[in-house]
């Protein structure tokens, strides 16, 4: 059965984006990650929010542009209550998280989705989706930006079981399971 997973980089501080989403501060910190390439290759389908459909690629305007470093191909679905007039290629526009999931599954086949975006993450972790948490801890303190999770009108821990910790020369991953 197709998983669905959060993974990101964040900095020791809880922040996976500086302010105003800038992910400029993440460039410094790419290098080789094997667990990084697992996730790649598991990844069947990416479910975005809008903020980083548009957002600010660290890679962007190089042949490193998109995720993964622009190794990976496949299916974004994103989550938006702005749709594009006109298609965009690899995308799919979807203005419900319920059909935003569906539509990923699909496309994701027994492949994984990987949910990209700290308020769709959020809102998929709420809802009880996600199975698996995948966070790159990078040696930086931001000091304000995007949390990693965060959420005002829910103050319900979201419980996880760690089921694996790595090390990259960037970056410590830390691997978690949801617990239902």
């Amino acid at each position: 059965m197709t998983r669905i997973v959060y993974p990101a980089a964040m900095s020791l501080d809880g922040f996976i984006a500086g302010p105003g989403g800038d992910m400029s501060w993440l460039a410094a910190y790419f290098g080789p990650n094997p667990d990084g390439d697992e996730l790649m290759q598991r990844a069947g389908a990416l479910l975005v929010g809008r903020r980083t459909y548009d957002g600010d690629d660290p890679n962007k305007g190089t042949d490193k542009e998109g995720a993964y470093g622009g190794r990976w191909e496949g299916t974004q679905v994103v989550l938006t209550h702005r749709p594009p007039a006109e298609p965009v290629a690899g995308c799919v526009f979807a203005t419900d998280l319920d059909e935003a999931v569906r539509v990923a599954r699909e496309a994701a086949g027994e492949r994984d989705v990987q949910v990209l975006g700290a308020d769709v993450a959020r809102q998929c972790l709420r809802r009880g989706l996600v199975d698996e948490v995948v966070m790159a801890v990078v040696p930086v303190l931001l000091g304000s930006g995007v949390r990693m999770f965060e959420d005002a009108d829910d103050d319900t821990p979201v419980a996880l079981r760690p089921t694996r910790v790595s090390r990259a020369d960037t970056a410590t991953n830390l691997w978690f399971d949801v617990v239902r």
